[in-house]
């Protein structure tokens, strides 16, 4: 499965919260903070390969700005390797994708939690519902999804015009499903990855 840091790449299985439900939280946190301990609660778990999804743009070090304005859809999805097993958490409850985060490392926080009071079988337990799942196998090819199958071999700029074009119409917060938007989602980062190797 590829994983694009940005922009988001929401789970497949996971139905997205409208945006008009979204909701005002209490955590209080910055950005910054919110991303280093959502990273460092990882890390103590144990999980490996960790991305950090979202939209907001990402620094040189492949990290999101700390200080990047609002945006209109805060959602997080965290994909990390833990025990040889591909897993996911997404949150898109909150207004703020601070608070998404932080929502986030607390689930995990948690979970840490399970495995030093609880036992192992618990803790496996709770994680099955995190397992990331495979993308359908059937897969529509990156150039039909983007609708550049007359091109042969695309720009950088082509590919990002038919994201743009694409997710102005099909992303959640514009009446389309999260189901297509990931299926935009991984084209693109299959389209870019072709652009590299090309």
């Amino acid at each position: 499965m590829t994983v694009t840091a940005f922009p988001l790449h929401w789970p497949v299985e996971r139905p997205r919260r409208p945006s008009h439900q979204r909701e005002s939280s209490a955590f209080g946190t910055s950005m910054a903070k919110a991303r280093d301990a959502l990273f460092k609660e990882v890390d103590l778990l144990g999980g490996r390969n960790v991305v950090l999804s979202s939209n907001v743009p990402l620094r040189l070090d492949g990290r999101p700005y700390a200080n990047f304005p609002a945006i209109a859809d805060p959602a997080v999805a965290v994909y990390f390797t833990y025990r040889e097993k591909p897993m996911c958490f997404a949150c898109d409850r909150w207004n703020k994708v601070e608070d998404n985060m932080q929502a986030v490392r607390k689930t995990i926080e948690a979970l840490r939690g399970i495995a030093r009071w609880g036992t192992g079988d618990m803790l496996q337990a709770a994680f099955t519902g995190f397992t990331a799942l495979p993308a359908p196998a059937a897969a529509r090819d990156w150039q039909i999804v983007l609708e550049l199958q007359g091109l042969l071999l695309p720009t950088r700029e082509d590919i990002d015009q038919a994201y743009r074009r694409l997710a102005s119409k099909h992303h959640p917060d514009k009446g389309g499903t999260a189901e297509k938007m990931a299926e935009i989602n991984r084209a693109r980062a299959e389209a870019l990855q072709f652009l590299e190797a090309a």
